[in-house]
């Protein structure tokens, strides 16, 4: 694969993903007017050194929003990278709005749809305006709960290593229940039938991370019939969703405080479903909250 289109949300991660894709051996251009594509193709891939090698074996092109009219021509530039004889792939990045909002706050950049107005509405001009260009596109990779090393690991798989891309992100959060469900889950599990850690003084100041608490929670008979249940229903809804083109699915873990039943669930969960080959990430929400004083 050597000519990669990057486009998607603004705030999604787009400049993230091409500098990684830059660290891999793509010469990157971003912010490349559509109809600009395909003469920037060519001019790349012409040069050669005295070999006759080309100079440049891999391209990414960044195209956003950013070029506000221009963006119009997308379809029309694939079309003609495809009459030139070039494949390329679309890479998409997205994210929730709520996340993206948070990032354009952290950063107290305006919204390039929004410059005078709230970001929420240029962020929803933004998405239906790219709806076609979404739809289109051979990767979508939502960034919403993915940390920064598991997206270089995404893109390298796919790009360098060549392996069949996953369209389904799946998240494990395990979480408090006293601290509120998080927002965006789409399963919410609750494990407080689970015999709590917490009032076993040994075991009050470690985590579901710890290797007593782990062995607490994980060797119950009801701790093991939960997790067959549970297993088998994932076998049956990860299909269902990615047949449905659903791109992230959330799974929240919770018990009272989110660290030791939660955590250990949570954990126990991400391993099976990496080890069937499914894309996972983890995030214990809680786990540093509220740390009980010896």
């Amino acid at each position: 694969m050597n000519l990669v289109i990057v486009t998607g949300m603004s705030g999604a991660g787009k400049s993230t993903a091409l500098k990684f894709l830059e660290d891999m051996g793509f010469y990157c251009a971003d912010n490349i007017p559509p109809s600009l594509i395909a003469r920037l193709t060519q001019e790349v891939f012409a040069n050669c050194n005295a070999a006759g090698e080309k100079l440049v074996q891999r391209l990414a092109i960044g195209v956003d929003i950013r070029g506000g009219r221009l963006f119009a021509g997308f379809s029309e530039g694939l079309q003609e990278l495809e009459r030139d004889g070039y494949s390329a792939k679309v890479l998409f990045m997205d994210s929730s709005d709520d996340v993206l909002i948070k990032r354009f706050k952290e950063t107290r950049r305006n919204h390039p749809l929004a410059m005078h107005d709230r970001i929420a509405s240029g962020i929803d001009l933004e998405r239906r305006l790219l709806e076609d260009v979404r739809a289109r596109s051979d990767y979508i990779i939502d960034t919403t709960h993915i940390l920064t090393r598991d997206l270089k690991r995404k893109i390298r798989e796919i790009f360098l290593e060549d392996k069949d891309f996953d369209s389904l992100i799946i998240n494990i959060i395990s979480f408090g229940f006293k601290y509120g469900i998080p927002s965006d889950s789409d399963l919410v599990l609750d494990v407080r039938f689970i015999p709590n850690p917490f009032y076993d003084h040994e075991l009050r100041y470690l985590t579901g991370c710890d290797g007593p608490v782990s062995e607490f929670v994980l060797g119950r008979d009801e701790t093991k019939t939960f997790l067959d249940k549970l297993d088998s229903m994932l076998d049956f809804l990860i299909p269902c969703y990615v047949n449905e083109g659903k791109n992230q699915l959330v799974v929240s873990i919770g018990c009272t405080g989110g660290k030791h039943r939660s955590v250990a669930i949570a954990l126990s969960v991400f391993n099976a479903l990496q080890q069937k080959g499914n894309s996972v990430i983890i995030n214990h929400r809680d786990i540093e909250k509220d740390k009980p004083d010896r």
